[in-house]
């Protein structure tokens, strides 16, 4: 737990933070960045976002109160950050995560009733029923794994090993950045029939489509493929209850070849479960939108897997932002 003192001015501005929050979602979903990535006055912005020139004229003037855009006269323009991160032109852009966060702002709006119940808030599912919502979550994961990935795969040793499974990989982050990093190794991405597109789109898009296929499982219901020396679970056990991580464990063991290395990467709470912060809110996160899902303590996700038949497990030793954190060990021989 992170010991605070807090001022009322402090507690105020916590509450009232949401303002801001919409306020960057409304300047992404409406193009405003991509639209000053150069100077140009409000009327211009204005008519190419499509927007009234009151209303964007004061979205406008936010940014710059933010620090993400500079004001001249009648003329805005993005910051350098702001083009790098904010612009649809930049190949760092991380609108798509931006997107996905607004469309749960609707549902964290109802947490107390989840709380209250104990059951989910957000349904439909919102990346499973408007084809919009689901490009931002999928491509929002994409952004968030181009963040990750880097950090991550340099540091995680897959030497002599030549066959990955990413389950649920969707756009196929994580087997990019392992078959660039370990050039004899290949990959299969595994995940449901919709996420097909944005993974074959992602992984041609890096020149690797001989290297990595995709193959469509729901894995309630599917066998797994198998014959695999490496399985990499990202961000997938927290949509689980623990038993339906069980299930799921169990499965992702049987596709690994004796020897196989299973590595999951999560939002790790200590064993206190009263921190680090991100972890805890995303646990509420997965209590409104999953019927038993939650976050999981390092303790937790060690006994899974040990349960699951997987032998020395560890916590590999990595500086991750929002107390994520990657565990694996090695299936029996």
């Amino acid at each position: 737990m992170e010991n605070r003192s807090w001022t009322p001015a402090q507690l105020l501005e916590l509450s009232g933070s949401y303002w801001s929050t919409c306020a960057l979602h409304a300047a992404v979903k409406l193009k405003v960045f991509t639209c000053a990535a150069t100077p140009q006055a409000a009327t211009e912005i204005a008519r190419k976002c499509g927007c009234d020139l009151r209303g964007l004229t004061m979205l406008l003037n936010a940014m710059c109160g933010l620090g993400l855009m500079e004001k001249s006269g009648d003329t805005y323009v993005n910051t350098p950050f702001a083009n790098e991160y904010l612009s649809q032109s930049s190949p760092k852009y991380l609108g798509h995560i931006i997107m996905h966060h607004h469309h749960l702002v609707a549902s964290w709006g109802r947490l107390d009733e989840a709380v209250r119940t104990g059951s989910k808030v957000r349904v439909p599912s919102s990346h499973d029923s408007d084809p919009s919502e689901q490009e931002s979550f999928l491509m929002g994961m994409f952004n968030l794994a181009m963040q990750l990935a880097p950090k991550i795969v340099p540091q995680i040793d897959l030497k002599g090993r030549r066959r990955l499974l990413d389950l649920g990989g969707g756009p196929g982050t994580y087997a990019i950045h392992f078959c660039r990093e370990n050039p004899e190794l290949s990959a299969v991405i595994c995940d449901l029939p919709t996420t097909r597109a944005f993974a074959e789109k992602t992984v041609a898009s890096f020149g690797l489509s001989d290297r990595i296929e995709f193959v469509a499982r729901d894995f309630d219901t599917d066998e797994l493929p198998r014959g695999f020396d490496v399985a990499w679970l990202s961000h997938i056990l927290h949509s689980w209850g623990p038993e339906g991580c069980r299930q799921l464990l169990k499965k992702a063991v049987k596709t690994l070849e004796p020897g196989g290395l299973i590595l999951v990467q999560e939002f790790v709470l200590d064993d206190t479960k009263d921190g680090p912060l991100f972890p805890t809110l995303f646990s509420l996160n997965m209590l409104i939108g999953t019927s038993q899902g939650q976050a999981y303590s390092e303790g937790e996700l060690k006994d899974l897997l040990s349960e699951a038949g997987v032998t020395y497990v560890r916590r590999i030793p990595l500086q991750l932002p929002n107390g994520s954190g990657v565990i694996g060990g090695v299936v029996k021989g």
